[in-house]
């Protein structure tokens, strides 16, 4: 090799050499700038503690950390006297689990090992065939991982859970649901409400919220501020010490209506038979204490049952609040002391009855004949049309309008409740005007009219219906407590004493067409209507079965302390009874309840409320004579001789002729339940651990478990309800 050749070698390997070194500087620069970078970037997370927009932190404690949400329980609605309306309660879906891939700690099957025994305990639980319950077990394709069992695995009671988890059957599962339970069944309705279950925004927790009514109205106080519970964990799941935090629930406040329950329950009841008779379009009937403006019971036709929601289709709207009607001749009391208070009503003043023509419109009696020449006060006990348009004319449209305004009507009485109306009026020519006057063209609501009743009632001082008693917080705190709320003073004292005179005589002269209202022991006040109905076209129907009747009462008339006010909405009226009878039929039971058991020996005197003392440890023979001594029903379950529970609890508020329940030592024999009540029931089936399904309202018709028959834990009584 020559020199040249070697110089041209060594040059070549100088190259090499120098991108070798190159490449090392390059990659030991590239390595310190990774470097750099990675103690930037960790520099920065520690600095920092977020990664993507994460906190590293609350990602770590959130791994480690088991948060459980603590359910806040909805307020109950209750009675003016505690006993509940509504009140939250659970229920329970079964499922069964048919994976043999699923099993747990040491191996232990968490799937249905037994199918024949499953359905057997099954079917004894639920509404359901052992054959159905076992093919359910067994379905065709053999892939299902679970089933479940329709609607008879549905809504299930803690009871029954529990029952059927006591035979330990492998791969059964409940699902729990928070639920509303109205133990009453069919009770003011409409105006009580219901709920219905709705998932949180972003969560998938759910809780339940009033969709009409006291529940929908008061949803905000009813529904509590659920709670939390977290729990610091280990890497291996342990709880570290001292690592719990928890926020408490805050359950929702309850609110007491200002129902009595016996009014309440009698008058479902003699609704529902007066329903059954007429087949009513709608019917409503609300009693109140005119000194107060307490609605004391409300009902309306058509209703449904909240429990079951059975009916709830056909009856959305809350009557009382939302419905509105012409009202016809109960009108003419607002008339009539329109025309006494504006000096322009002479009782003795005589009138040709029969027709009146206002501009070529002819305004008619009921009966077109007439009477002949009548006076005033004779025309308002028959309920003439025409003395009433005679009182518009004398007063003038202006004058009468004036007092439409003063009776508040045409205006919301801003109950609370969603959706109220406000009515409306035609008043733009003379026969419109003379029409308001007899009830005719001009719509209001039940609560409006009820309002306006109080100042007739209370000697010309108007006072707001209401519906709550008071709203009581979880540390029984009052929140609220209902006041007597006067909302006006449309007339004077002297003018509503005469007209409680001239609606006494609608029921006592012999020409008053409400005769059939009288009360022994009790002096009534009352007026009766008859409307036209609007049909769908905008023109007034014809026929028997085209009009609403109605009728408001008040007693006892001198000194009211109950107004009562019925409307019955386009019913079939059997060819053996009037209108007026059919809705005595409501009124006078309700009424004289009101009243006292006995209006003769009652002195007008409403029974008082009785403070239930406590007798556990008593014998049973001295509780039930000193209970009895205070008009206390008592009934004594077991052989022994001493009290050892009592249902209501001791200090708790009953009416004279409730029921109490006393429990002994010894075997416990059903006692005979005809002419109980619902809630009389109730509470025997809460003592003894029995399960309740009634059909029917009223009382105690006939008992599945026979009167002394043992009682045992766990049955489910079957009782069917009559009026009586």
């Amino acid at each position: 090799m020559n020199n040249k050749e070697k110089r041209s070698k060594e040059n070549d390997n100088n190259k090499s050499s120098q991108n070798r070194r190159a490449f090392g500087q390059w990659l030991f620069f590239i390595a310190i700038a990774l470097f750099v970078i990675l103690i930037l970037r960790f520099s920065y997370i520690a600095i920092g503690g977020t990664v993507e927009h994460i906190n590293l932190s609350s990602q770590a404690r959130r791994l480690y950390t088991d948060n459980k949400v603590l359910k806040a329980q909805r307020g109950s609605i209750l009675d003016a006297s505690g006993q509940p309306i509504a009140e939250d309660t659970s229920t329970y879906s079964i499922y069964a689990v048919l994976d043999k891939s699923q099993v747990g700690a040491n191996k232990k099957p968490l799937y249905v090992t037994n199918k024949r025994k499953t359905a057997k305990v099954l079917a004894k639980y639920l509404p359901i065939s052992e054959n159905k319950v076992f093919k359910a077990l067994n379905p065709s394709n053999g892939k299902s991982f679970q089933v479940e069992f329709g609607t008879a695995g549905k809504n299930l009671s803690v009871a029954t859970k529990e029952k059927i988890e006591s035979y330990k059957l492998t791969g059964i599962n409940f699902i729990q649901s928070e639920a509303r339970l109205y133990p009453n069944g069919i009770f003011a309705s409409n105006l009580i409400g219901i709920t219905s279950q709705t998932q949180k925004k972003n969560s998938d927790i759910t809780q339940l919220n009033g969709v009409m009514g006291i529940e929908s109205a008061f949803n905000k106080q009813l529904t509590g501020s659920d709670g939390q519970r977290s729990i610091q964990k280990d890497k291996f799941g342990y709880q570290l010490p001292a690592s719990q935090e928890e926020k408490a629930a805050i359950n929702g406040e309850n609110v007491y209506t200002t129902l009595d329950t016996r009014l309440q329950t009698l008058l479902e009841s003699e609704m529902s038979k007066v329903q059954g008779q007429v087949h009513a379009k709608s019917m409503t009937a609300t009693i109140l204490n005119a000194k107060t403006g307490a609605i004391l019971a409300t009902s309306q036709r058509p209703t449904f049952n909240p429990t079951t929601k059975s009916g709830i289709s056909k009856s959305w709207n809350n009557a009382i609040v939302q419905d509105t009607f012409e009202p016809g001749s109960t009108m003419k009391v607002f008339t009539t002391a329109a025309a006494i208070n504006s000096g322009h009503f002479n009782a003795k003043e005589r009138y040709k009855s029969g027709t009146y023509t206002i501009d070529g419109q002819i305004v008619p009696d009921w009966q077109t004949s007439g009477w002949g020449l009548i006076t005033y006060e004779e025309g308002f006990a028959r309920s003439s049309n025409v003395a009433m348009a005679h009182l518009e004319r004398k007063m003038g449209a202006a004058t009468w309008k004036k007092y439409i305004n003063k009776f508040h009507f045409l205006k919301s009485t801003n109950s609370g409740l969603n959706g109220e109306a406000k009515g409306n009026m035609q008043f733009s020519y003379p026969i419109d005007q003379a029409d308001t006057a007899f009830g005719q063209g001009i719509d209001v609501t039940n609560m409006q009219m009820l309002q306006g009743f109080t100042a007739i009632a209370n000697n010309g001082k108007m006072i707001k219906p209401q519906f709550i008693k008071k709203v009581v917080d979880t540390d029984g705190k009052v929140v609220y407590k209902m006041k007597t709320k006067t909302v006006g003073h449309p007339i004077k004292s002297s003018t509503a004493k005469k007209v409680r005179g001239l609606m006494q005589d609608v029921v006592y002269k012999h020409y008053g067409i409400g005769q059939d209202f009288k009360i022994s022991g009790y002096r009534v006040a009352a007026k009766t209507g008859t409307a036209q109905v609007v049909g769908s076209g905008g023109t007034y129907l014809n026929g028997d079965d085209s009009y609403l009747y109605s009728v408001v009462g008040m007693v006892p008339a001198n000194k009211p302390k109950y107004i009562m006010y019925i409307t019955m909405k386009q019913p079939t009226l059997p060819g053996t009874k009037t209108a007026t009878q059919l809705l005595n039929e409501i009124f006078g039971p309700v009424m004289k309840q009101a009243l006292g058991e006995n209006p003769a020996t009652a002195k007008n005197q409403l029974s008082g409320k009785i403070k239930i003392d406590n007798v556990i440890g008593q014998s049973a023979t001295e509780a039930t004579k000193e209970l009895g001594k205070k008009n206390i029903a008592t009934t004594v379950l077991g052989s022994g001789d001493t009290v050892s529970q009592q249902l209501p609890v001791a200090n708790t508020e009953m009416l004279a002729g409730q029921r109490v329940i006393l429990v002994t030592s010894g075997q416990m024999k059903m006692p005979n339940l005809s002419g109980w009540s619902r809630n009389d029931v109730l509470k025997l089936t809460k003592l003894v651990g029995l399960q309740a399904d009634f059909s029917g309202t009223g009382f105690v018709k006939s008992q599945s478990i026979k009167s002394g028959a043992l009682i045992q834990s766990g049955q489910t009584l079957t009782v069917k309800l009559k009026e009586k």
